[in-house]
């Protein structure tokens, strides 16, 4: 399954898997929910889902490296500032925060498949590909960076 790693951009698979969560919602409305503030709720998880996915790219952008997910090998500089003090993937982490608001947007307790359907997925066939690459890159410190930061949280 190598063939599918770094092959498909994270945002078509938020896109793919929001548009199933959507379906899961449409065809299981017996695990349809209320929750209040609901709507507060998911543009709050949005918002900050949002923020976690640009503001990262912005740090990027100042220090000269590459964005683009699918060639890592492209990384000049190892970014450890910022937010990735505190997760090795904010971007991914804020794909995932706007999955959940969407499940909570959906109201519907099938909806929520897809966030960890995300997790795996991004971790398998784009996080680990890149971990490797970023491990050869820059072999020191991306050892001490990854032993003083959590891949997600």
């Amino acid at each position: 399954m190598r063939w599918l790693e770094t092959k498909i951009p994270p945002p078509v698979v938020l896109a793919l898997l929001g548009i199933a969560a959507f379906g899961a919602a449409h065809f299981l409305p017996a695990l349809s929910f209320e929750l209040p503030l609901r709507r507060l709720l998911a543009m709050s998880l949005a918002f900050v889902g949002l923020a976690l996915n640009l503001l990262p790219k912005l740090t990027f952008k100042r220090a000269g490296t590459t964005i683009n997910p699918l060639r890592p090998a492209l990384s000049t500089h190892l970014v450890t500032s910022g937010i990735y003090r505190y997760t090795r993937n904010p971007m991914y982490l804020g794909h995932a925060a706007i999955l959940l608001g969407w499940a909570l947007y959906l109201r519907n307790a099938a909806a929520f498949v897809a966030i960890p359907a995300f997790i795996l997925y991004i971790t398998r066939f784009q996080i680990q590909p890149e971990e490797r690459y970023l491990s050869t890159r820059f072999p020191g410190a991306y050892a001490a960076f990854c032993e003083q930061v959590s891949r997600w949280l």
